[in-house]
């Protein structure tokens, strides 16, 4: 089993908080003759809508010596699972999670906001309280 990201109970505790359902710690996903494993696996049943949306969560904490070594491997990654959940799982969103200081100096910089747009990646924000500030889409 791969090791768990740095912020991953914060990550599991700030979904639990905006009334989300774990449903896996990990997710694994079947590829290739091979299993892998995106950090968690949600769910949320939207009354008014009588439907559920389904989540998965590939955590990253943009910790390491350099920023784009950080946004390399955290891309690199979401695009892997996310090609690999098309077809296993595909109902379910990928999102990419990221601290609020991580996703100000990674995201809201040219080189983050190019990324997002070209590549169409998921964000949920979330800060040091186990909060999500904001979904990005």
């Amino acid at each position: 089993m791969a090791a768990k990201d740095f912020f991953h109970s914060h990550v599991k505790n700030a979904l639990i908080k905006d009334g989300w359902t774990v449903t896996d710690d990990p997710l694994p996903i079947k590829w290739l003759g091979t299993t892998l494993q995106v950090d968690l696996g949600a769910e949320k049943v939207f009354a008014a809508e009588k439907d559920d949306r389904q989540i998965a969560v590939e955590v990253k904490s943009f910790i390491g010596a350099s920023k784009i070594d950080d946004l390399k491997d955290a891309i690199g990654q979401f695009i892997l699972y996310r090609s690999a959940m098309k077809k296993t799982f595909p109902k379910r969103e990928l999102f990419l999670a990221i601290r609020d200081a991580a996703f100000a100096n990674t995201f809201e910089q040219p080189e983050g906001e190019i990324l997002r747009e070209e590549e169409t990646i998921r964000i949920i924000v979330f800060n040091a309280e186990k909060e999500i500030v904001k979904w990005i889409s």
